[in-house]
């Protein structure tokens, strides 16, 4: 290559950079827009059934192959990150739930990236006019992390999670696609997890199938945003306090100890979600809950499953106090909140309870809150 062509790409992929720390992200990296050596990794996942009710991924696989299937011209992948934590969780009180970090701001994180990888695509059409760039935030068929790890950013945690030296793993992706040839970073090719197990003991519902293995499935995370209908019996006292997501496997790794914090506004928390009033959440209109919920992360598992997760939440968390607003909502539209209700007033037990199981048993008709109502009062009783 010539020496002015050479300069020209190294002086282009420094401006790339410094524009995507300008913009506000605080990793970049590229990668060579090549098949990821995950992907054989991720048929074999897909074909254990890890994935669970996510069909868009087996219905995706073949896309995931390469970068080229995102776009078709695409010659380098330039991977961002952008770290979220902010203050340690505050200790929930009675009848409050837990809510993964990255969602206790103001805005879905999928706005906010996009909105950025939008100013540095625009800066990347200034520098070089007529170039092509597409913009993803984990909705399209891209192994992030793969991209990520080609790029320089980090490892794979056993847990599965990318962590960097300085930034732990709490990230946030971002990929923007280009057909310009950028010079690339070398990958990091070393682990630094040693013998450390504990993202993997930590783990309630024991999702992890192995290091680097993860049963979406039993996956809270999974339970509480992507699974739609009834959470597992089996796997409902696993989840504990949290209400969305789950932030345990990340919050016992001793790289996230000295993780920097962000000061970015988007992520602050706010005060009803770091911890959520689960009784607050149970008996929230549909009206409310798109009012207050609209155009966040909590808004993805929808009225009925967040409501669905605050009654398991309450159910786990031994107070007495929420046997009133349960035995409401063993009336609720919802065949699934009157059968998780029934499944959490089963954990509370009580005369009270046990007589609302007892006057709803006689007025259900739906087979699967039927079968929740007679178990919970053979609990109870």
């Amino acid at each position: 290559m010539p020496v002015d062509a050479l300069a020209h790409r190294r002086e282009l992929t420094d401006a790339v950079k410094a524009s995507a720390r300008q913009v506000g992200f605080n990793l970049v990296g590229i990668a060579p827009a090549i098949s990821p050596a995950g992907f054989p990794k991720l048929q074999e996942w897909l074909r254990a059934g890890f994935a669970g009710e996510m069909q868009y991924m087996p219905r995706r696989e073949a896309a995931y192959e390469h970068p080229r299937n995102v776009s078709a011209s695409v010659r380098s992948v330039v991977m961002l990150g952008i770290n979220y934590r902010t203050e340690e969780p505050a200790p929930p009180p009675a009848n409050a739930g837990r809510v993964a970090r990255y969602a206790w701001g103001t805005a879905d994180y999928h706005d906010l990236l996009r909105d950025k990888l939008k100013e540095l695509a625009n800066e990347l059409h200034r520098l070089h006019p007529g170039c092509t760039t597409r913009g993803v935030v984990d909705t399209a068929p891209l192994l992030e992390r793969d991209f990520a790890r080609l790029a320089g950013l980090g490892w794979f945690g056993k847990n599965t999670m990318l962590i960097n030296k300085q930034a732990g793993s709490w990230l946030l992706l971002a990929a923007l696609l280009t057909d310009l040839d950028l010079i690339e970073d070398a990958p990091h090719s070393t682990s630094h997890c040693g013998t450390c197990t504990r993202c993997l003991e930590v783990c309630p519902t024991d999702a992890f199938a192995g290091p680097h293995v993860l049963d979406a499935r039993k996956c809270i995370s999974y339970l509480t945003i992507e699974l739609k209908g009834p959470i597992p019996t089996e796997l409902r006292t696993g989840i504990g306090e949290w209400m969305f997501g789950c932030d345990l496997c990340q919050d016992v790794c001793p790289w996230n100890k000295k993780a920097p914090t962000s000061s970015a506004a988007a992520f602050q928390p706010q005060a009803d979600l770091n911890p959520a009033d689960c009784i607050t959440i149970l008996e929230m209109t549909r009206g409310q809950f798109d009012a207050r919920f609209a155009k966040t992360p909590l808004e993805r598992p929808g009225y009925e499953g967040l409501r669905r997760n605050a009654a398991i939440v309450l159910g786990n968390r031994g107070d007495q106090a929420a046997v009133a607003p349960l035995i409401k909502a063993l009336d609720d539209d919802s065949a699934v909140v009157r059968g998780t209700a029934a499944w959490s007033l089963g954990q509370l037990g009580g005369e009270p309870a046990v007589a609302a199981l007892k006057a709803r048993l006689e007025v259900e008709t739906e087979p699967g809150v039927l079968a929740e109502l007679r178990q919970a009062i053979a609990r109870s009783t």
